[in-house]
């Protein structure tokens, strides 16, 4: 764990001690976070990390030596070699990257990447003149996974996930690539907000679409948002009405397969603006 440290510390990665799953307890510090009972292990910061972070060898060898902790990356107190910030595009699957930028006609180039429990961190640099966050603007939707710029963290390689996994570089030699243009742009722009599909509604299926809700609830990961839009269509066109428990029930079934419910939203309101128009 320490050589993983130094070896990051080396690129002026700033670290911090984050809990282990290997002890007894979990190490987290955060407010409102009771370590006795958690059990999303090995991602909790054990220490304030937006301030509590070093690249000092000693202070390293403290936290990843003589304990035992996961390795923190504190994304925005990182700097490259001319200033830029550290942005993390965390794939939930392989390929989540590599196919949305396909879709927008884009190929994704290769950079400094880290295989996670479930897919990657793909690490970029950004203009240092650009404010970045954990937003994925018009990418929301388009993209299984998260970024994670600014005020943010990311669990490092040689760090060790609840499952037994261990985060590591596929290629120790790889830097950092510049973040592309369109990646940048797409991050920036403001998601459309969805507006047709009610906040709150009844949330049991029943007659006609209940084979809908079944067929969304037994999506695989890299399938659950074409699924949820073509269940969506579906059920508005056989329902002309619009009934709210149509977007209610299969905001439900989305949610419970892994969808946040903004994702699950706007894809259900594509599919209402799309049956509106025809």
């Amino acid at each position: 764990m320490l050589d993983s440290a130094l070896f990051l510390a080396d690129k002026d990665f700033h670290l911090f001690p984050a809990d282990h799953p290997g002890l007894p307890q979990c190490a987290g510090r955060a407010r409102g976070h009771d370590p006795a009972t958690c059990t999303d292990r090995g991602k909790h910061p054990a220490v304030a990390f937006t301030r509590n972070h070093s690249t000092d060898r000693g202070k390293l060898a403290y936290w990843f030596h003589t304990q035992q902790h996961n390795i923190g990356i504190a994304v925005g107190a990182c700097r490259g070699p001319a200033g830029e910030r550290l942005l993390v595009v965390d794939s939930d699957r392989p390929g989540a990257i590599e196919d949305t930028a396909a879709a927008l006609g884009r190929k994704w180039l290769p950079t400094m990447r880290v295989t996670t429990a479930k897919g990657y961190h793909d690490y970029l640099w950004a203009p240092r003149t650009m404010k970045l966050g954990n937003g994925l603007g018009s990418l929301r939707g388009r993209f299984d996974g998260d970024v994670r710029a600014g005020n943010a963290y990311v669990i490092g390689p040689g760090s060790v996930h609840a499952t037994g996994v261990i985060y590591e570089l596929v290629d120790p030699e790889q830097q950092p690539a510049p973040a592309p243009a369109w990646l940048l742009a797409a991050l920036q722009a403001a998601p459309e907000r969805p507006t047709a599909v009610p906040a709150q509604g009844p949330r049991k299926a029943s007659g006609r679409l209940t084979p809908l809700v079944r067929f969304v609830l037994e999506s695989q990961p890299k399938q659950r948002n074409n699924r949820l839009y073509w269940a969506a269509c579906r059920a508005f066109e056989q329902m002309a009405a619009a009934p709210p428990n149509i977007a209610s029930a299969l905001l439900d079934a989305a949610t419970h397969i892994g969808l946040s419910e903004a994702e699950a939203r706007q894809t259900i309101t594509s599919a209402y603006r799309s049956r509106a128009t025809r």
